[in-house]
């Protein structure tokens, strides 16, 4: 068999818990709510003012927060996961 057949059929990653998979639903949401705020600064900025960058920079760090935590968590799965089956990286 090829071995990239046989990579196709190996698990690569964890098998995502509950908490895991609301953090990435979060994380996602976060990213739409920035595009789409950067997307409709100048609108907001004439209903919210001097307020609707600040709400943008709020989103930005909570949006990069989260993406740490996110991908701190992810690979720390997917580390127990491989080394419960056996695999070294």
């Amino acid at each position: 068999m090829p071995p990239w057949l046989d990579m196709l059929r190996t698990p690569m990653a964890a098998p995502e818990t509950g908490a895991l998979r609301r953090l990435r639903l979060i994380w996602q949401m976060l990213c739409l709510m920035l595009g789409a705020a950067i997307i409709g600064l100048q609108p907001l900025s004439l209903a919210f003012g001097r307020a609707a960058p600040c709400a943008i920079a709020v989103l930005l760090l909570a949006n990069i927060c989260t993406t740490a935590v996110y991908l701190a968590r992810k690979h720390r799965a997917d580390t127990s996961f491989l080394e419960a089956s056996g695999e070294e990286q």
